[in-house]
């Protein structure tokens, strides 16, 4: 058989990644969307779109019957489901083949039998595999510390770490009511938690005939609240005791379920010892890894088993070393909050891969994941990928929405991780130390402040022929403030912008983009600075950052009442705790958010009555808005 269309049962970057390889194949393609994502670059790159009415997962993506559906109406003879949303749904597998199409996948009896990570684990333990189990009734102090996991589960939902015996009720209990809500199955087990072990697995690959290639090895332990954070392969300072085991095992986790397609088989590893944990019956995130070291295309091979085509050849060893970063709409400086908002830029050096969501113009909004792009760099050795890596994040010009790119260069730059010392527990243990506060480049604001008074003065309407900088009162700076900086001074001298201390070497505008060149203790330096409505957007040597102007005066409308809560995100409201007149004490909860498919609690600041209520549940809201107020008591 011969695909001809393929439907991408997916979004974003994954979309894009298969579309990428279905023209390569002469495939053509067919994107479903939500109406959030109507104007998302994935939707533009698919040769034809079906709209999925509403923008929840639940009544989209998620919704298996619409998907096969849209692929009836656009003339698809196939399916991809990408990672996430139905990617291991059995019942859709089975309902795309009932309805005539290629599923591009393995069985849905394979993901039935490893889609639970209960039967999973007792297939490996038949198989010989070494796996971690723990009878969550007869534990005993002997086995702490324990891990609480959902059987459906993923990405860190339903997962608690135990550390005595007596909490371990307490923590089944909220882990099967958290899994049930996130995976709508809250069955729940219990295995010994290694925090000083180390996340490995293994790419494999399986046809139809009988063949099973196991693709070598990645290492993706360097994870925050258990999900990954960074990905690399092969798996560095793995010693050969414990490499040899995960290939073996993971052939033979594939041969147990007649495995057909791509899949992942994943391992901690404890030194020379080495455990089971799940098999993902699925593309994973972090695939490029494994596509740079072993130079194969994984959706070009699953789209070939797909049609009944043998594995030929064989696995060629890894040619030098790649590295992958998640890039997320968050601010590590706020908690990691997730982020919102429109990209007014996103560029990269050629240097490395990006599989991106976005593109400049593009909408960050609150309803998906937060990922945006990852980042793949490959050289001939683990110390030059990691460099070339952080030199494409620092030179990347990533604008309007604010990202993780700092946190992932501390970690690319921390001793820990350059030796190659990892475990799932690093990042966290090393949190404080590895994600300190940088300082700002100081020419930055200087920058900023001469870009924006270059573009004042030459787009005035009227006195457009007074110098730029001048005013009437010689003796007094003018002076520049941006949000969490000490104001800039600067004036005119015979028509150039001067700033004490600092040599302005250059200032060259192009309607309201200005490179400034500053000479800064006898070191040149060069920005390009954007300016525009209530943002300075300024690209220097050490990267990129935004800075909010300060208003020089305050409009009174803007003031809001003390003891406002405000919305610290767009979002959506999904519970109100209180109603006006109720007593609240300091950290009651007051308003829940959601955004990203994250929740987020806002509490009441300090001890008070609920003097004013501005949002309803279901209710969207920006960035500012006014949840409610709370009016504190003497």
């Amino acid at each position: 058989m011969t695909i001809k269309k393929v439907l991408v049962a997916n979004r974003g970057e994954i979309a894009r990644r298969v579309f990428a390889t279905c023209r390569d194949l002469g495939i053509a393609t067919v994107a479903v969307h939500s109406d959030a994502d109507v104007t998302m670059p994935f939707v533009a790159e698919a040769d034809a779109a079906v709209r999925l009415p509403g923008v929840a997962p639940a009544e989209t993506y998620l919704r298996g019957d619409l998907v096969i559906a849209a692929a009836l109406r656009a003339g698809a003879d196939a399916i991809h489901p990408g990672y996430g949303f139905l990617s291991e749904n059995a019942d859709f597998a089975r309902d795309v083949e009932k309805a005539g199409l290629v599923w591009i996948g393995p069985s849905p009896e394979s993901i039935e039998q490893m889609g639970s990570k209960i039967r999973a684990k007792e297939l490996m333990a038949a198989a010989g595999v070494p796996i971690l189990s723990v009878d969550a009734d007869t534990a005993t102090e002997a086995d702490l510390p324990l891990l609480v996991k959902a059987s459906a589960g993923g990405g860190g939902r339903g997962m608690r770490v135990v550390e005595r015996l007596e909490d371990l009720p307490a923590e089944l209990a909220r882990a099967e009511a958290e899994a049930a809500s996130a995976f709508g199955d809250g069955t729940v087990f219990v295995e010994p938690y290694l925090p000083r072990a180390r996340h490995v697995e293994v790419q494999i690959l399986a046809d139809a005939h009988g063949t099973v290639w196991a693709v070598g090895d990645r290492d993706c332990s360097i994870q925050r609240r258990h999900q990954k954070v960074v990905e690399e392969a092969p798996a560095p300072n793995l010693s050969e005791v414990a490499r040899e085991p995960p290939g073996g095992a993971s052939r033979a986790a594939a041969a147990a379920v007649e495995y057909r397609g791509a899949g992942t088989v994943e391992f901690l590893v404890d030194g020379d010892r080495v455990f089971f944990l799940e098999m993902n019956t699925r593309l994973q995130v972090e695939h490029p890894v494994t596509e740079a070291v072993h130079g194969i295309d994984l959706v070009a091979a699953q789209i070939a088993i797909a049609e009944g085509k043998p594995l030929t050849g064989e696995v060629t060893a890894p040619n030098g070393h790649a590295i992958e970063v998640r890039l997320y709409a968050e601010d590590p400086a706020d908690g990691w909050s997730p982020q919102t908002g429109t990209v007014r830029a996103f560029e990269f050096p050629p240097t490395v891969r990006v599989d991106s969501a976005v593109e400049t113009g593009s909408t960050v909004g609150i309803h998906y994941d937060a990922m945006i792009a990852k980042v793949i760099a490959h050289g001939p050795d683990r110390d030059t990928a990691v460099r070339t890596l952080d030199d494409a994040l620092r030179r990347a010009r990533i604008h309007g929405v604010t990202t993780n790119r700092t946190a992932l260069r501390q970690i690319l730059q921390a001793p820990e991780f350059t030796a190659a010392e990892l475990s799932t527990s690093l990042l966290e243990d090393r949190a404080d130390t590895w994600f300190a506060e940088t300082e700002l480049d100081p020419g930055v604001p200087v920058a900023a402040t001469l870009a924006e008074a270059t573009v004042a003065a030459q787009s005035s309407p009227v006195l457009n022929r007074i110098p730029v900088g001048y005013r009437n009162v010689p003796s007094r700076p003018h002076r520049r403030e941006y949000e969490g900086l000490d104001p800039v001074e600067y004036r005119s001298e015979r028509g150039r912008l001067v700033v004490d201390g600092i040599d302005v070497v250059s200032i060259v505008a192009r309607d309201r983009e200005v490179e400034v060149a500053l000479n800064l203790d006898g070191l040149a330096r060069r920005y390009r600075v954007a300016v525009g409505e209530g943002y300075v957007d300024v690209d220097g040597p050490d990267g990129s950052i935004s800075l909010t102007p300060v208003p020089r005066f305050v409009d009174p409308a803007d003031v809001v009442a003390e003891g406002s809560l405000l919305a610290p995100m767009p979002a959506a409201v999904t519970e109100v705790k209180v109603a006006e007149g109720d007593r609240v004490a300091k950290g009651d909860a007051v308003v829940v958010l959601e955004a990203m498919k994250m929740q987020h609690t806002i509490a009441a600041p300090t001890d008070g009555v609920v003097s004013g209520l501005s949002v309803t549940v279901g209710q969207q809201v920006e960035a500012g808005a006014v949840l409610a107020v709370i009016e504190e008591e003497s």
